[in-house]
């Protein structure tokens, strides 16, 4: 499904990609297309890139193609999920320790689109670090 989003295919496409949106979340998915959890994240992104489209886009970005980030961003997982408004890194507290970035693919498109909502409220009104409506530190459940 990563043929219906937009790529970016070098570090000054992300940049200007991230610079040049004043208005909505950047949702950047870094990892490969071939992945098998970069598949089914990106169908998910996909299906909901329509219903979002008010306050977010989202671009994908293949970190073999464009490695300028990987040590800037810790990006070795194999899909990342990362949000921008303005120009800034926003953080999400997802109860799993790691702020910076949502880094496993996710079920449902609901649980997503609440996120990047959260996200884009909080990043309105100035927050770099806001807290997911649901809490994803009990995912493993052992």
């Amino acid at each position: 499904m990563s043929y219906l989003l937009p790529h970016l295919h070098s570090g000054y496409a992300v940049d200007q990609a991230i610079l040049g949106e004043e208005e909505r979340v950047v949702v950047l998915r870094f990892g490969h297309d071939w992945d098998p959890q970069c598949m089914q994240m990106d169908e998910i992104l996909a299906s909901v890139a329509d219903q979002m489209k008010n306050f977010a886009v989202i671009f994908l970005v293949d970190i073999g193609a464009v490695p300028d980030f990987n040590t800037m961003y810790e990006l070795y997982d194999p899909c990342t999920i990362m949000f921008f408004f303005r120009n800034k890194h926003i953080m999400v507290d997802l109860g799993t320790g790691n702020n910076n970035k949502i880094n496993w693919a996710m079920n449902d498109k609901q649980e997503f689109v609440d996120i990047v909502e959260t996200v884009y409220r909080g990043a309105r009104k100035g927050r770099g670090l806001v807290v997911s409506p649901k809490d994803y530190s009990t995912k493993y459940r052992y």
